[in-house]
């Protein structure tokens, strides 16, 4: 496919304007991208105070004398008019500009679902980077998009909107998926030498894991069992990598093979194994599954780089010799491939799906939204009344609390609560280690974004439920 066709702007004689709200990481690698997109601009920026979004503008490389602090709309509307960048504390002061789509980038659940809300109702395309609010209400806040006639979108630069990518290009040729997925943040680095793992930064005596390293001709579930209990010391399982591809299975209708996921550790060459049938002597008791592998390496070998992935049926045996030969990744057994695109550069290739809701009308994910998944949470510690499941860290975890994958349904008192929603809420009651937290469990605000957009999204998915 040829880009530069796919986005000709014939017919358009400025560019898209877009305005960042949260200019974190991923945040701010948009706003200076954003100086080199040809078809775009990136000159409203808004965070939690004027003065950071400024900041963040300043240091992706725009100058501080173009900058103004914005905090009426009236001082929005004549900066923007004397062709000046501009940063906010709040969405409402900008949203009267001639903004084409709002990039929502907070990774927080309850103020991103009011921005994307507020950017819908004001007639803006919406490009969805927090997936909190994704795997909460994003369908429904689709679904009120399209009635608006505008979009809601996954982002090119996560994970979520490439994976959608990859699956729907192999369907398209006529591919069958047995599993599709993604590689974790970060890599199991094993330095034999040392007899040691390190992942994010953090390395752990693993004199076991040797006999593990390579698969061999064991069975992938018996090597699967024995990397993860060598491993031990290190996490293997993070709420992102479920809740990202709870985004995906909403938009493809893919589905995990177990709630929390196999989350094997497995090198490159090794996913097409683990990622088979049961019969074919991999992991998966059915096709169509999404999962997450941990990249294991040595430590002078390529990353995966958060990449994402499909495994596909090799169903013509000349066909995927020759390509095996080529260098791609087959299975032992040759029935099944792995294709992957190994990358995810986040706000720098943002742009794409921007442009393709602003020049093209079209959205990065499902055109049609649909809720077939759930993210849910799970005590993995005994949890009094009174307890406030507070959401932080990076990875925007909660303490003793993990996720899972579940269907979809409507919410009902004793349903499981989705992870988001139960972010930031107290228990009303006790919840004990290995149970899940029920939406009953926690005292919900009936003046939450979220909540509202929750229930419209349940009486909206699952009428007469």
């Amino acid at each position: 496919m040829n880009f530069h066709t796919y986005f000709s702007a014939s017919d358009r004689t400025t560019p898209v304007q877009t305005c960042i709200v949260g200019t974190g990481g991923f945040g701010r690698s948009f706003l200076a991208q954003g100086l080199r997109v040809p078809l775009m601009q990136t000159r409203v920026a808004v965070d939690v105070s004027a003065e950071v979004a400024a900041e963040s503008m300043r240091s992706a490389g725009i100058a501080a004398a173009d900058i103004s602090i914005c905090e009426t709309r009236e001082a929005a509307r004549q900066a923007w008019d004397a062709g000046r960048y501009i940063a906010a504390s709040r969405l409402e002061t900008v949203l009267e500009l001639p903004i084409d789509v709002v990039v929502e980038a907070t990774g927080q659940p309850e103020a991103g679902a009011r921005h994307v809300r507020a950017a819908v109702d004001a007639g803006r395309h919406v490009a969805l980077v927090s997936k909190e609010v994704d795997s909460v209400v994003g369908p429904q806040l689709a679904r009120r998009a399209l009635e608006r006639g505008r979009l809601v979108s996954p982002v090119d630069g996560d994970q979520p909107s490439l994976l959608i990518g990859l699956i729907t290009w192999a369907e398209v040729i006529g591919l069958e998926i047995i599993a599709a997925g993604k590689s974790s943040e970060y890599d199991f680095v094993f330095d034999p030498a040392t007899q040691t793992l390190t992942s994010n930064g953090r390395t752990v005596s693993a004199p076991d894991f040797a006999t593990w390293f390579d698969l061999g001709a064991r069975g992938c579930a018996e090597v699967a069992a024995g990397r993860a209990a060598a491993a031990s010391a290190l996490p293997q399982r993070a709420v992102p990598d479920l809740c990202e591809l709870t985004v995906v299975a909403n938009a493809t209708g893919l589905l995990p093979d177990r709630p929390d996921l196999h989350a094997p550790i497995a090198a490159i060459g090794e996913v097409a194994d683990f990622f088979a049938m049961q019969a074919d002597g991999g992991l998966l008791a059915g096709t169509r599954r999404l999962d997450v592998f941990h990249c294991l390496r040595l430590p002078n070998e390529v990353s995966f780089a958060g990449g994402v992935f499909v495994v596909v049926r090799c169903d013509d045996e000349v066909t995927w010799a020759m390509l095996r030969d080529k260098g791609h990744v087959l299975s032992r057994s040759g029935r099944t491939a792995m294709l992957y695109l190994p990358r995810h550069l986040l706000g720098l290739e943002a742009a794409t799906s921007v442009l393709e809701m602003a020049l093209r009308g079209v959205s990065s994910g499902s055109q049609e939204p649909s809720h077939h998944a759930d993210l849910v949470a799970h005590a993995d510690a005994d949890l009094p009344a009174g307890t406030v499941l507070t959401m932080g860290g990076h990875h925007h975890s909660i303490d003793k609390v993990s996720a899972r994958m579940v269907p979809a349904g409507p919410l009902g008192l004793e349903t499981v609560v989705p992870f988001y929603l139960a972010a930031g809420q107290r228990l009303v009651r006790p919840v004990a280690k290995d149970t899940p937290i029920r939406l009953a469990d926690i005292e919900i605000d009936e003046t939450s974004e979220l909540w509202t957009l929750r229930k419209q999204q349940d009486a909206g998915f699952f009428p007469g439920r």
